[in-house]
């Protein structure tokens, strides 16, 4: 019987030698096998279909299924620290608060990520609000998402 933990325990193993990881795994009551990984570089279809053919292999006819193995979408949102490090001095969006924040990724480390953003502040002497550029952190714990921006 195909579990998720031993299709877990297969792509773990399989990448425990290479820069590449997982990053999602879903099984619904379809036997649908949904494998994502990533890497801070490039995603190669060609890992993917060779990742693809050996747990094909290894799980040979013990259930009736379907499997797609691929890079994690760039629209959605980040589920690990390395989607923040490969998207360094890239536009995101944040949700943390109730808010959404747009800016430029510049910084990551193991507690916090960090972007610019502009925001209109009043200065002395100006009747308008001009534009900052104001770097704000977030706590991964404290953020509702974070995602590649496509709109910024």
């Amino acid at each position: 019987m195909i579990t998720k933990e031993l299709v877990k325990e297969l792509v773990e193993a399989y990448l425990q030698n290479g820069d590449y990881k997982l990053q999602k795994l879903e099984i619904d009551k379809e036997m649908n096998i949904l494998v994502e990984i990533d890497r801070l570089g490039v995603v190669d279809v060609e890992f993917c279909a060779a990742l693809n053919r050996y747990l094909v292999e290894q799980l040979g006819d013990k259930d009736d299924y379907s499997l797609e193995v691929g890079s994690v979408s760039i629209t959605a949102p980040f589920i690990s620290k390395i989607q923040y490090q490969k998207n360094l001095g890239r536009p995101v969006e944040v949700l943390a608060d109730g808010k959404k924040y747009r800016g430029e990724l510049v910084s990551v480390d193991e507690e916090t990520f960090a972007i610019d953003t502009e925001v209109m502040m009043a200065e002395e002497g100006k009747k308008r609000k001009q534009k900052h550029v104001v770097t704000m952190t977030f706590p991964y714990e404290g953020v509702t998402y974070t995602k590649y921006d496509l709109k910024f």
